[in-house]
């Protein structure tokens, strides 16, 4: 479920109110590898009609993922449907990485710097790299040099081999010794300003609906059917490109009272109350019908 697999086709809109596609990438990222990547295509229209998406609009959708490589078309037992693609994995699983971390990095574990350097002859991939690298959660500190917690080593260095950039660019870690705050270094590198509007709003837009569960049980089985499966998919498809922006930065680093963790609170007590129910849900909806 990385941020990659949500980079606006041409003509299509920008990130605001969640796409379609969007959501078919959450689908996919939480129920289909159960099924060894694939979904049928009733079984997707079926699932995103309870979103209030309509057909012509989830098939659409599909083709565009398609095109992107993240899908391939596959049918089974006579049932048409579409397979994530290696890629489509690759980028689901290190999506699961960054989406679901909880805890933050600390000022003691270092920076990893990003240093490339690509010719004018190929400025495509020098646009490709600074997207990929910002995608990821980079910030900037200087040209041709971005900068993320150390934690990011991983991501980023399988990130330029699957692209083929790795040729262009070298990987450190470091600490910062000198000069200034690092507080206000860490807002010259990310636009914390933004950030902060973007878990604001997430927190505004669902907050709601921890509102309205029941009261927690420890016997008890927790939210369960449509509800759950609605509640959950639209939390997590507003949620996950969120870690890619904020990358784990050290809290030490942040303004005091920092909506990132709240945010993160929110999101998480979501996850554990929602995740069951809206997966029992799908199971219920995966027979063979629908295979």
């Amino acid at each position: 479920m990385a941020a990659e697999a949500d980079e606006p086709a041409k003509g299509e809109p920008a990130a605001g109110s969640a796409q379609p596609r969007q959501f078919i990438v959450t689908v996919y990222g939480l129920y289909s590898r159960t099924e060894g990547g694939w979904l049928s295509v009733a079984t997707l229209i079926g699932l995103l009609a309870d979103l209030g998406i309509e057909a012509p609009a989830v098939r659409s959708s599909i083709s565009r993922l398609k095109r992107r490589g993240l899908l391939r078309a596959e049918r089974r037992n006579g049932s048409a449907g579409y397979a994530l693609s290696d890629e489509g994995l690759s980028v689901l699983r290190e999506g699961d990485l960054r989406i679901f971390r909880r805890d933050r990095a600390t000022p003691a574990d270092g920076w990893l710097l990003a240093v490339f350097s690509v010719p004018e002859s190929e400025r495509s991939k020098r646009h490709l790299m600074r997207s990929r690298l910002t995608r990821l959660g980079f910030g900037t500190a200087s040209a041709g040099v971005y900068i993320a917690p150390a934690h990011l080593y991983d991501a980023t260095a399988e990130m330029l081999r699957r692209l083929e950039l790795d040729g262009y660019a070298d990987l450190f870690r470091a600490d910062h010794l000198a000069f200034g705050p690092l507080e206000e270094k860490v807002r010259q590198w990310w636009d914390l300003d933004q950030l902060e509007l973007l878990y604001g709003e997430f927190v505004r837009k669902h907050a709601d609906v921890l509102d309205r569960l029941p009261a927690p049980s420890d016997t008890g089985p927790g939210p369960a059917g449509r509800d759950a499966f609605v509640d959950y998919v639209r939390v997590l498809t507003d949620w996950r490109q969120l870690p890619y922006l904020d990358p784990g930065l050290p809290a030490e680093l942040l303004p005091d009272g920092w909506v990132g963790i709240r945010a993160a609170d929110l999101f998480f007590t979501l996850r554990s109350r929602l995740e069951d129910g809206a997966r029992a849900y799908v199971a219920g909806g995966l027979g063979p019908e629908a295979r």
